[in-house]
This record gives structure tokens, C-alpha cells and sequence, in this order.
């Protein structure tokens, strides 16, 4: 223990700055240290080598968040060296030093380099609102924090978190509906990570107003975050998600293609919808069901006169192949009649005011009340409540409105939750209201169908989303710029732990024109939730709808999308031990690069680490794509770049700009009109010639329920070594046998190659092979006809798909 002379107690104005003042005593913890100044108190502890926690509060109990950190400090070997007014703490990658006389922190790397460090006013407080300012660092940049527009680079701009019911967002508009208060920084000494784990509403400052600092701040509670620092991006993320957890394995056909509109009804609408994708050989794997499949729009019910047998409905669209998911708001209807508002009033489940009434607000079916998922019971009620949805065979829940959201969008902040009997207003309560909800609904489906693999889709949430539910960007607009903002949201969700992300393709609101969706239809194959929405009283916005080129665009860039499953299945299955996004953005792998940040290429990033996707508006005929450093492969012809350059591209509406990286691997498999049907039995792997080699890792398992969990999948490592020439398909692992009896390699960019197999000379096949099909030419005009692209004499070899390791040389 060390102790200065005098305690400080601060006194004056609350409503001015209150800084925390000098530590008049402190300690040392089992995983850190502690400490107070009098007027406040402090802890700091090592969760890991690259990951402490500083928590600070005017009271000696801390407050606490129950729900997004789910994990406690690993046992973590550290140091602390007194100097005096200088406290050092040491991890094997992390250095924090301590200021005594002010209580500021500074964090360095092992090598001493700075990467973060407290501007002189360190973590103070106005009134109830504490913040921490962090001093600006040379050229310093800021990505992430979840769900947020705007650019790539957030300097300069300062960001809300307080989930917020926002129809036809602008592009730069906030806040939006899902809060992750989790960002990077990075600069030219290195980069860091910060969580900000308390649920109230909460600004983060990059830069806004004032060329200082930075800072984050909330509204009340304590100051509680987490800093990380570790080699990479790549591996701060993946520590994030280790604290806040990642995703579940989702079920197979929730990666397939999902089609959705305010509102398919009546019956006769689903089965007609359904039936045209399968009539006209569109890949699909799930129709949802909104809010006019519901009397009245209560939740827990169906209407008679447009549904009037929906379990045999379901079941129809089953045997086309389709899964059904239907929505839930969370609006109670306030109606005596109505056994949900019933049974929530006598059992006391709703959200009320300090006086015991229950809270009512207008939502879709009137005045309601709204459940508390932040209480253990009212949860277990909802989960009970689901058999009425499981019974009538649905597969899937979109939880909406679920901010929540109300007319007049001003919820009272008097209002108290259980908060797991923390007791709570709606200050603390809302931003993990959503996500409350959503973790019943996956309880509840769990509940209903142990045997399946639960699939729920949020437009809510807050740090942690990602355990309970995939989220999308709400009601954004049908406008080339909603299609590229749309992109930078996935982006900054994926590097925020939310891996499962997409938007509304086509835009929600508005209409889009013919050219606008059928390069969001080849843009969204590309993203990790693929789903077509669209709004009442607007034109059809199925992928048929927009004439016979954007159909035959829609169905080449689907049945793309249905071949690669292999590589997106195994993609997914990596994020849920990684938490890596599958949708990143460049500046995750390429953070000290300039180009990534710029206007023109911040939309650019990597798919299943196998893409480089360059999203482009539909009236350009040619775009400029940044490649960074290596090499690159233009997806459709196999022509050859060099990295470090920007090049123009030829961007024809049929063909969105993609390349590969050279040196890497992907998988495909044959053509099927849904997830359920059988392929053909043959992977295609394609191995890219570089000078950096690469490792896939093919995963396979039953594409449902949870045998996996219990050793029933397949697993192998695919290695491409370009130093030794070699292809090594490792071992395999699990106890399921693979679904693909036969193995086709493909071989892009190698020349004269002479391959043996564990030893034997194998014979070379070659064909003129294309990933997307010649478009029909409609109009037989010159300037009407699309390019088409197609590798001619692509070398290849086929054999057996066996679990022992395999071998192939020559690749030199």
C-alpha cells in the first residue's frame, strides 16, 4: 500500500468540471490495483495480457452491467513498479502508467511506443455525466463503433449511442438502432481498442469541435472500460469477442437467400411468391411473414381472414423448400381480452412506472404495454409463449421495434426495470432492452425446438448482440448512397463483433430503379446476411420484378452465392471461435495504409477473407478500385494485378468488381435451389498462385441442430505453401464423413505445372470455365449486349475426397 499525505475531497459546483483528483491511496489486487482520491474511487484490472479494465466512480460500490461482459479475468501475470508519483503496471504486451498526482493513464506497447494516453483532465465529471479524454495522437484515426454511418475514418465527427426508432435514416444520420460503444484506434506508433461498458446514453468524441482530444462520455453511472492492445486488429477483435462472446453457429439455410416485404399477405400471396422462385429457378431459402400476418398486429396470434391455416401453410412452403420467419414486436396490446396482456398484468412482466402502474405507449396495434426482458420471469414467459409460433412450424424470429420504439419517440425516463434486480431506469435500461429481447426469443426458440439451431434477426441491440441474434440496418432508403452506406454499416458492425450483419437489399423505403437492384442483388451476395425488404404501397421489389436483365443479373449473382455456401459455411463457422467479421473492411488487415480510408475506396473490403469486393453505383460503367499490397486476381477472367495501386475497372451492371487475393483459397460446390436439396457430391477448390500462401479451413457438418458440438463434423486444413510448391489437404478431424465423395482443384495462374499426389503423377484436365452465366440478349441492339467473361484453359485436377492427409507438389 501507498499512501500520500493529505486525502483530497474536491468541493464546488456539480455542474462544473469535476476532475477526479489526486489518489491519496491505493493498493495492490490479485489482478490489479486500486485506489481512491477522496472524492472518487478506482480499480484497475488485467483480464488478460492485452486486455485491463478501468473502472471509476464517485461511490466505493461500483455499478455494474450485467449483460454484455461474460467472462471473468484470466489468471494473467503482471508487475507493478512504484516511482513514486508514477505507478507502472507490466503485462507481456501491455505497459499502463499510472499518474498519482492526477490520476491520468497512459498505455504503451512492450516496445514502449504509446498508443493511447489521457489528456490532462484524465476521467472527470459534470453533474452525473462522466467522461474520459483521451489526447489526440499524430494523423490519428478511429473505426468502428458498431452501427454507425458516416465515413469509414470517424475523426472529426462525434457519435451518439441511445438506440434510436429511425425511419429513412440519412446517410450520415445518428444515432441508429443498435448501440456497440467498442472502437479502434490507430495511428503511426501502433493501435489499441476501447470498450465503453456502461448502458447509458453515451457520446464519443473524435475530434468534434475541438483539436485536443478525443473522449467518451455517459450520461450517468461510472466510468467503466476496457482497454486492448494486441500485434493486430485482427486479434483485438477477436478479444473483444472473447469478452462480450461471439456468434452460435447459425442454421445453414439462414446463409441462403431471404425475401421479405411490409407485408406478404394474404396466403395466396406467400405460396405465389414462393412458388416464382422456384418456377423461375431463383435460389431461396426463406419467406418472413411482417405485421400483417398478425389480427390486429398483436404478437402471438395469426389472422383468421388472411391466414386463416397457417400451420398448414408453413408446411406447404416446406415441401417448396422454404423456412418461414416471422416478426415480433414487443408491444403488448393493453386489451383485458388479449391473454398475453392478461397474464403479463397478473404476473406482473411489464414495464411500469415508480408508482407500480403499468407504462402504456402507441405502437402498430394501439396502446400496449411492453414486457421487461430485463426480468427473469418476464423472459421465462416469453419463452413459454413461443410454443404458439413453434406449433404452427416456424423457423425463424425478427425481433423489430424493439428500442423500444413508440409513437412519439420520447419514452419516459422515470421509468423502472428490473435490471436482474438491479432495479433501473430507462436511461440504464434502454440500450440493452433490445437485446434482452432478443436473448428470450433465442431462449424461447431453443426452448420450442431443442433439436434446432435458433435463427433471430435484430434491429436492436448493444454490446454482446451478437450471442443472441444476427442484426440488420433497419429501414434504410432505396439510393445508390443507401447501397454504399449500407456497406460501411455492415463493415463497422463486423469490426464491432457482430459478424451476422446485412441490410435491406433494394432499400426499405422508396423504390428502387431497375439498374440500382440488380447491383445491390451482386453486391449483397457478398454480404453475411443476404435479404431482399421492401415497403407497403411500393412497387414489387421481388428479384422478377424489375424485367428479364436484372432477373437474369439477380439469378447469376444468387446461384454464385448458393456455390460458394462451402466457403461461407466454413467462414462462419471460424467467426464463432475468432468473432472475425466475414465482411471486413481493408483497414482491418491494412490499418497503416492511407488508401483504405479515402473517400473512393472506404466502401472496399474483404469476404470470408477470399473477396476483395469493390462496391460501385449502378450508373458507372468504370470505377477506381484500390489493391493493396500483393497481388490480385479480377475475379471473372484471372487477370493479373500488382498491389500498392489504384486501377480502373470496367464495371458493367452484369459484373461487380471483385478480386482475390493471390495466394488464397475457396471452395464451391454445384448449383441448388435451396439449402435442404442435395448438391452433387464435388468440391471445387480454387488455389490462387502467389508469392504468400494461405490456409483454408473447410468445414462441413449436418447444417442444423447440434451434433457438431459433440464431434459430428468434418474439418481440414487446405494449405497452399508457395516456397515448397505444395497443396496439403491436412487430416481431417470430426466424426462425420464429408458430404463431397470427389475433390476438383482448380488452378488459377500457374504455369506448366507437373503434379504428383502423395507421390504419383497426376495427368492435368483443362476447360474454359465462367462463375457467372452469359446474360441472354434480349434487345439484339450492339450497345445492348452485356460482355460476358469466361477463363478459357483452366488446368484442373479431380480425385477422391478421402480424410487422409493429401499431398500435391509441382506447384512451383
Amino acid at each position: 500500500m501507498n499512501e500520500s499525505n493529505t486525502p483530497t475531497k474536491n468541493s464546488g459546483n456539480s455542474l462544473r468540471h469535476q476532475p477526479f483528483g489526486k489518489i491519496s491511496k491505493w493498493h495492490e489486487t490479485p489482478d490489479g490495483l486500486s485506489g481512491t482520491s477522496g472524492f472518487a474511487y478506482f480499480k484497475l484490472r488485467v483480464f488478460e495480457t492485452g486486455i485491463v479494465r478501468i473502472q471509476a466512480s464517485r461511490f466505493e460500490n461500483f455499478e455494474s452491467n450485467p449483460y454484455s461482459v461474460i467472462v471473468e479475468p484470466n489468471p494473467t501475470a503482471f508487475e507493478i513498479q512504484d516511482h513514486g508519483d508514477i505507478l507502472v503496471l507490466h503485462t507481456s504486451v501491455l505497459r499502463v502508467q499510472i499518474n498519482l498526482s492526477a490520476f491520468s493513464l497512459a498505455f504503451f506497447d512492450h516496445q514502449g511506443k504509446l498508443l493511447n494516453q489521457d489528456d490532462s483532465f484524465g476521467i472527470a465529471w459534470i453533474g452525473t455525466e462522466v467522461t474520459a479524454y483521451k489526447k489526440l495522437q499524430h494523423k490519428e484515426k478511429f473505426i468502428g463503433l458498431g452501427e454507425k454511418t458516416g465515413n469509414l475514418n470517424r475523426f472529426g465527427n462525434a457519435y451518439t449511442h441511445w438506440n434510436t426508432d429511425y425511419f429513412a435514416y440519412g446517410v450520415g444520420d445518428d444515432p441508429l438502432y443498435l448501440s456497440i460503444p467498442f472502437y479502434l484506434g490507430i495511428h503511426d506508433q501502433g493501435h489499441y481498442g476501447i470498450y465503453l461498458n456502461n448502458t447509458h446514453k453515451s457520446l464519443f468524441n473524435f475530434g468534434a469541435s475541438n483539436n485536443r482530444f478525443a473522449s467518451f462520455s455517459a450520461e450517468d453511472g461510472d466510468m467503466d472500460y476496457y482497454f486492448f492492445h494486441y500485434p493486430s486488429l485482427s486479434e483485438i477483435i477477436t478479444s473483444y469477442t472473447w469478452l462480450t462472446g461471439r456468434m452460435q453457429m447459425p442454421p445453414m439455410w439462414a446463409l441462403g437467400f431471404q425475401q421479405c416485404r411490409y407485408s406478404y399477405y394474404p396466403e395466396s400471396e406467400v405460396h405465389a411468391v414462393a412458388q416464382a422462385f422456384r418456377d423461375k429457378n431463383m435460389p431461396a431459402d426463406v419467406i418472413y411473414l411482417d405485421i400483417h400476418h398478425m389480427e390486429a398486429y398483436k404478437v402471438f396470434t395469426f389472422d383468421g381472414e388472411k391466414f386463416p391455416n397457417p400451420k398448414a401453410m408453413i408446411a406447404r412452403l416446406k415441401e417448396k423448400g422454404f423456412k418461414v420467419v416471422v416478426i415480433m414486436d414487443p408491444g403488448i396490446k393493453t386489451d383485458v381480452s388479449y391473454p398475453p396482456y392478461q397474464e403479463g398484468f397478473e404476473q406482473n412482466l411489464f414495464v411500469n412506472y415508480p408508482d407500480g402502474q403499468i407504462y402504456e405507449a402507441q405502437v402498430w396495434p394501439g396502446w400496449c404495454a411492453f414486457p421487461d426482458f430485463t426480468k427473469a420471469t418476464t423472459r421465462g414467459w416469453w419463452e413459454e409463449k413461443m410454443a404458439f409460433y413453434a406449433e404452427a412450424g416456424v423457423d425463424g424470429y425478427w425481433t423489430d421495434m424493439n428500442e423500444p420504439a413508440s409513437w412519439g419517440q420520447c419514452t419516459p425516463n422515470l421509468l423502472e426495470f428490473d435490471f436482474d434486480g438491479e432495479k433501473a431506469s430507462h436511461r440504464k435500461a434502454r440500450n440493452v432492452y433490445g437485446m434482452q429481447m432478443a436473448r428470450s426469443t433465442q431462449a424461447g426458440a431453443l426452448l420450442q425446438a431443442p433439436e434446432k439451431r435458433p435463427f433471430v434477426l435484430t434491429r436492436s441491440g448493444f454490446a454482446g448482440i451478437q450471442r443472441y441474434a444476427a442484426a440488420w440496418t433497419g429501414d434504410n432508403v432505396a439510393s445508390e448512397e443507401h447501397m454504399l452506406a449500407g456497406i460501411r454499416l455492415v463493415t463497422s458492425l463486423g469490426m464491432s463483433g457482430v459478424a451476422f450483419a446485412g441490410y435491406d437489399v433494394g432499400g426499405f423505403a422508396g423504390e428502387a430503379n431497375k439498374g440500382l437492384f440488380a447491383r445491390w442483388m451482386s453486391t449483397a451476395a457478398f454480404s453475411p446476411l443476404y435479404r431482399a425488404h421492401s415497403m407497403i404501397n411500393t412497387k414489387d421489389a421481388e428479384p422478377w420484378a424489375f424485367g428479364e436483365e436484372v432477373e437474369e443479373i439477380s439469378r447469376n449473382y444468387l446461384n454464385f452465392r448458393y456455390s460458394l455456401l462451402p466457403t461461407i459455411y466454413s467462414a462462419f463457422y471460424q467467426s464463432t471461435q475468432n468473432g472475425l467479421p466475414l465482411a471486413a473492411s481493408l483497414a482491418i488487415h491494412y490499418p497503416q495504409d492511407e488508401f483504405v480510408y479515402q473517400t473512393a475506396f472506404q466502401n472496399e473490403y474483404l469476404f470470408c477473407n477470399a473477396f476483395l469486393v469493390a462496391p460501385v453505383e449502378s450508373f458507372k460503367e468504370i470505377t477506381k478500385v484500390y489493391l493493396p499490397t500483393g497481388d490480385w486476381y479480377y475475379l471473372y477472367t484471372d487477370q493479373k494485378y500488382g498491389g500498392g495501386q489504384v486501377i480502373y475497372q470496367e464495371c458493367p451492371l452484369n459484373y461487380l468488381p471483385v478480386f482475390v487475393p493471390a495466394g488464397r483459397i475457396f471452395a464451391q460446390q454445384s448449383l441448388t435451389q435451396h439449402t435442404g436439396l442435395a448438391h452433387d457430391g464435388l468440391l471445387s477448390l480454387h488455389v490462387y498462385q502467389g508469392k504468400k500462401g494461405s490456409t483454408y479451413t473447410h468445414y462441413e457438418d449436418g447444417g442444423e441442430g447440434f451434433d457438431y458440438l459433440k464431434g459430428s463434423f468434418f474439418a481440414r486444413e487446405i494449405t497452399y505453401n508457395p516456397e515448397l510448391g505444395t497443396l496439403t489437404l491436412k487430416q481431417s478431424t470430426g466424426e462425420l464423413p464429408s458430404h463431397y465423395p470427389s475433390i476438383r482443384i482448380y488452378f488459377h495462374g500457374f504455369d506448366g505445372l507437373n503434379l504428383k499426389l502423395n507421390g504419383l503423377t497426376q495427368e492435368l484436365s483443362t476447360h474454359s470455365f465462367a462463375f457467372l452465366k452469359k446474360l441472354t440478349a434480349f434487345d439484339p441492339l450492339p450497345d445492348q449486349v452485356h460482355p460476358y467473361f469466361q477463363i478459357d484453359s483452366l488446368p484442373y485436377l479431380q480425385f477422391d475426397h478421402t480424410p487422409e492427409e493429401l499431398v500435391l507438389t509441382g506447384l512451383n
